[in-house]
């Protein structure tokens, strides 16, 4: 099951487009302008940005300490990454700096708080704790999403505008796959400081994949605009 589901996430990615993901900036992306697109991963969002012909360049930096002059692009995007960052607004200072006066920022971050999941029962409640324990260990905050507005604003950016949108990027059994695979990984270190609490969670989200019929899940996600 889990080889099933890592080719079907494959596939998922694969599939990431920026007509899917980045429909609300759409309209920032014109001929010659210069696009910082932050934690691009393979690129498939990157190229279709704007129309005709483009230069596209692929660099593994810092999101802390971007290789680009002050002022020197006009739109910088980013999707799915400030969630996972301790300090992200140090990633929205550095883009503040490498954008132009009146340039643009486009933002996509996730909220799991108002993630839809039906049937959301107590094992599903259970292993979904644990799973936002194991990011927040990891630095990241799923609740990302109901803050972010406010933590552009403090970057210096301004004519903030955010829209709510659920989409489906996972089916209901997969992510419950998902939880339970990610649970039992961490569970593999005997040290883990938050081993009891996984352990626990870890049950829970034994008992949704085993009993999971259909479903639906719907994540949420906070869309952002705004201008340097």
């Amino acid at each position: 099951m889990l080889e099933g589901y890592a080719r079907d996430a494959a596939s998922r990615r694969a599939a990431r487009t920026a007509m899917e993901r980045a429909a609300f900036a759409q309209a920032l992306f014109t001929p010659g302008m210069r696009v910082v697109d932050l934690g691009c991963g393979r690129g498939t969002i990157t190229l279709g940005f704007g129309s005709g012909a483009s230069t596209v360049d692929y660099i593994e930096t810092d999101p802390l300490d971007l290789p680009f002059p002050t002022s020197s692009a006009d739109v910088a995007f980013s999707h799915a990454l400030l969630e996972r960052l301790p300090e992200p607004g140090l990633a929205l200072a550095e883009l503040h700096r490498v954008l132009r006066p009146g340039g643009r920022l486009a933002l996509s971050t996730s909220d799991w708080s108002r993630a839809r999941l039906r049937p959301k029962t107590a094992n599903v409640d259970a292993a979904l704790r644990g799973y936002y324990l194991l990011l927040r260990r990891t630095g990241a905050n799923p609740f990302a999403g109901r803050n972010i507005a406010e933590q552009v604003s403090d970057s210096g950016f301004t004519e903030v505008i955010t829209r709510t949108r659920h989409r489906s990027d996972l089916a209901y059994r997969d992510l419950a796959t998902f939880v339970e695979h990610s649970l039992a990984t961490a569970l593999n270190d005997p040290t883990h400081p938050d081993r009891d609490q996984l352990t626990s969670a870890a049950r829970s989200a034994y008992s949704w994949t085993r009993t999971a019929g259909p479903g639906d899940f719907l994540q949420c996600w906070t869309e952002l605009t705004a201008t340097r």
